[in-house]
Order: C-alpha cells, then structure tokens, then sequence
C-alpha cells in the first residue's frame, strides 16, 4: 500500500472514531456508534498491516488471527454482568502493549536519529511510555480482581499513602532525567527498568487504595490512561493515527472520569491520586440496623403496581446478576398498557461500569424515552405511586445527605424515600458494594421483598394479568 493510500486511510479511520464517540453519547444512537468504531478499526489495521512499515507477514498473520479469535470467543461468551471485569482486562493489554512497545522502540538495533535533539524526544517518548503503559497495566489487574471479587473492595490505607506515592513519582521524574542525558545504552537500560518497576508497584498501589463503591469512576479512569498509553506509543511508532485515536481515549475517559466526579461527590485529582474511598465509618453503619424492616408479598406488589398511576423502576448491579431486565421490560409493557406510567431512574454510576444499566434496558427493549438520569426525574419522586428498587443499594443511600460522617456523605443519590412507597428487593439485608447500612430499608414507607431478583420480578408479573 503506497503511503498516501495509507494516510487517506488514517483519515478516514479517524473520522469513523470521532463519529463513534458522538453516536456512543446517546442511547438511540449507540448501535450506529459503535457500528462506525468497528469499521474504522477494521480500516486501521488494514492499513497498518499492508503499510509500507510491515516487511514480513510470517510472524504477524498468526498473531492478528489468535488475536481475533480470542476477541471472538471472548465478546461471544461475556455476560453484561462481566463486562466491567472484561473492559478493566482489555485496558491492562494496552498498558502491557505500550510498554513493550516502549522497550522494543528503545532496544531497536535499526534506530537512527538525525541529531541528539530528535534521540532526546524519542527517549522522552519512550520513558512516558513505558511509565503510563505499565501504571495502566496493574492498575487495570488490580480493577478487575476487585470487579471480579477476588481482591476485596476495601481500600488498602497503608500509612502516609500519598506520600509513597509522590515518592515513586519523584524518583521516576529523577530517573527520567538521567535517562535522557545517559549515552551508555546499558545504563539507561538499568535506569527505564528501574522506573518500570516503580510504574508497576505505583499502579498497584494506586487501585488498592480505592475503594469497591468507586470502581465506576475508577474503570473510566483506567480507560483514560489507556488511552495516553496509546498515543504514547503512536508517538514512538510515529503513527499519526494512533496518537489521534489514543487522545479521543485519553480526552473521552477523563472527562467521563469528571463527569462521574461530580455524580459522586468525588474530588477529580482525588481519583488520579487514588486517595478516596477511604472515608471513616458512619455512625450509622457502626449502630448496625436501626429498625424492623417490613416485608411484602409479591401478589401485594403485583397489586400496587396495577393500582398505580406513577411507577419508577431504579436498576442497579442486583438487576445485572440476576439477568432480570427481560422480566423488568415485560413488567413495564403490561403497566403501561393499562394507562400506568413507567420510567427507569438510572444513576450516573449504577452497575459497575459507566452506561451499565443504560445497556442492560437498551438489551430488553425498553424504550429510550422512558429511562431518565438522575438529574431529570429526582424531582418527581414525591410525587409517585410506587418505586421499585432493584437490586440497587449505595444510589438510593439517604445517609448521604443525612450522615455527614458516611464514606458516602454528600454523593448526590436517587431520593426514593420521598415516593409514597418504595419496594426494595433484596436477597438479604447485607449492605451494598460500599459495606455501608442503608436506612431506607427502615422507613414507614418502605417495604422489603426477599428474594432472587429474577424469582421475585416473575412472581410479580405473574399478578399483573395482560391487557
């Protein structure tokens, strides 16, 4: 492929991104969005392939079919409830590409460079690379065992944490200078391998000291650094379109990051420093539960869906476990059909990943025009019949308003208390992915209905008869 067919290439794979990023905003649009993402990929890597930089296919052919075919397998075989865990992996192989791509760009025997001021931003390239690459590496491993359950949600406090912190990036700036103004190819070597060890335990240590309630915010994060991990290495390969693509990332991802920031009371250079999550216990939480809980039937719900004239539904990570949204969609068709408005309540960080519950309804068909964001239907819950709660926690939380001393005092929640009756479904009184009590489950208005959320949602529509 001759050059400029290349680049009209990048260009117009460029374009498909910057389409794909604008269709990915709305919900009605999303399809078309990531349809335009898929094409424009696909575009990108023919042209790179058959690019004048690729001189043997011997080695490269193998690797873009294993490649495929385990992205196959594995977007075939996910469940919603494992994306989060799949998208933090995904992030961690492009933090471990951009650092092999950094030491092999570095170690490139071939290498050559006109004067010392074009070898100086190569090494700069290289060292930044390398550091975000291997930060976004164990960053993201370290995401998915807690998405996965397998690390624990708690944050690890260690002692002047922010400290250690500034400490490793200091002596990584320290060691970036030196290995810029190094000669000897084996000593800076000794320097980037150092850093790299540095990056690696930086990341870590980053992750842990997040806790399990802000891992939404902490999944766009790592998405935003692997994409500055990205265009750190189209800088070193000197591919325009991987610089351009890894900025859409990066940019996408940190302001993303902002807006679920703000969603959740969080601090933007608090998520970068990895310094929250870590709040003192609640009185609250300390007291344990602080009343009886009153129970309910599902025929009794089924009955007060029907009798209803304003329902709301708020999904949250429960839903996603128990594959309940199909149930859910059939529930809202039969209310609706009787003259009962529905609408969902969806919080900015439901679910475990941003957009989580958006994707689940969208998959069950329920209509784009009826889910609301928080800041549009808050309002309106004083004034609604019923509220469901389904298999939701820390977003319909009131000690965060009332409880100045909660780990999750001031993020703005849903306020389903205010509704004439709110019914919660849950399989037991265990608190929420933020190991926080929640007091809603205690008020006058308040009712309990134990249980699988797919069990208790089919015995519900089995007492709402069709229209």
């Amino acid at each position: 492929m001759n050059p400029g067919l290349t680049t009209v290439s990048y260009i117009g794979a460029a374009i498909l991104f910057i389409l794909s990023l604008s269709g990915l905003s709305r919900q009605d649009t999303a399809r078309r969005g990531n349809l335009y993402g898929a094409i424009g990929m696909g575009i990108a890597i023919l042209a790179t392939v058959f690019g004048a930089g690729v001189t043997s296919y011997a080695a490269l052919i193998p690797a873009v079919l294993v490649g495929a075919a385990i992205g196959s397998v594995l977007a075939m075989r996910v469940e919603m409830t494992g994306m989060p865990e799949l998208v933090a992996i995904l992030h961690s192989f492009v933090g471990l590409a951009a650092t092999l791509v950094g030491f092999a760009s570095y170690l490139d025997p071939n290498a050559h460079f006109d004067s010392n001021a074009e070898r100086a931003i190569h090494e700069i390239e290289v060292f930044v690379g390398v550091f975000i690459g291997a930060v976004t590496f164990t960053g993201s491993l370290i995401a998915f065992g807690k998405l996965r359950g397998s690390i624990s949600g708690k944050p690890l406090t260690l002692p002047a944490r922010h400290w250690l912190n500034l400490a490793g990036i200091v002596v990584a700036l320290i060691l970036g200078v030196s290995f810029v103004g190094t000669e000897a190819p084996q000593g800076a070597l000794t320097q980037l391998l150092i850093m790299t060890g540095i990056a690696l335990l930086l990341g870590v240590h980053l992750v842990m000291a997040i806790g399990g309630a802000d891992m939404p915010v902490v999944v766009s994060m790592l998405n935003s650094y692997s994409g500055w991990a990205a265009a750190a290495t189209g800088f070193m390969l000197n591919n325009d379109l991987l610089i351009v693509t890894g900025a859409l990332v990066g940019s996408s991802g940190a302001i993303l990051s902002y807006i679920m920031c703000r969603a959740m009371n969080r601090k933007f250079l608090a998520v970068i420093l990895g310094g929250f999550g870590g709040a003192k216990a609640s009185s609250a939480a300390a007291a344990g539960p602080q009343g009886d809980v009153t129970p309910i039937s599902a025929e009794d719900v089924g009955q007060a869906l029907t009798d209803a004239k304003e329902v709301i539904i708020v999904p949250g990570y429960g839903m996603a476990v128990a594959q309940a949204q199909g149930v859910v969609s059939e529930i809202t068709k039969r209310l609706r059909a009787k003259g009962v408005t529905v609408r969902f309540a969806i919080h900015p960080v439901a679910g475990r990943l941003p957009g989580h519950m958006n994707v689940l309804l969208a998959e069950a068909k329920v209509p784009y025009d009826i889910v609301l964001e928080m800041d549009e239907i808050n309002a309106d819950f004083p004034n609604t019949d019923v509220v469901l709660v389904v298999g939701a926690n820390d977003i319909v939380n009131p000690s965060a308003q009332d409880d100045p001393g909660s780990p999750i005092a001031g993020m703005p929640v849903l306020e389903v208390w205010k509704a004439r009756t709110v019914v919660n479904f849950k399989r037991s009184m265990a608190t929420g992915y933020a190991g926080v009590e929640n007091p809603l489950f205690f008020k006058d208005n308040s009712r309990m209905l134990f249980g699988d959320a797919k069990k208790s949602v089919d015995a519900i529509l089995a007492h709402i008869p069709a229209a």
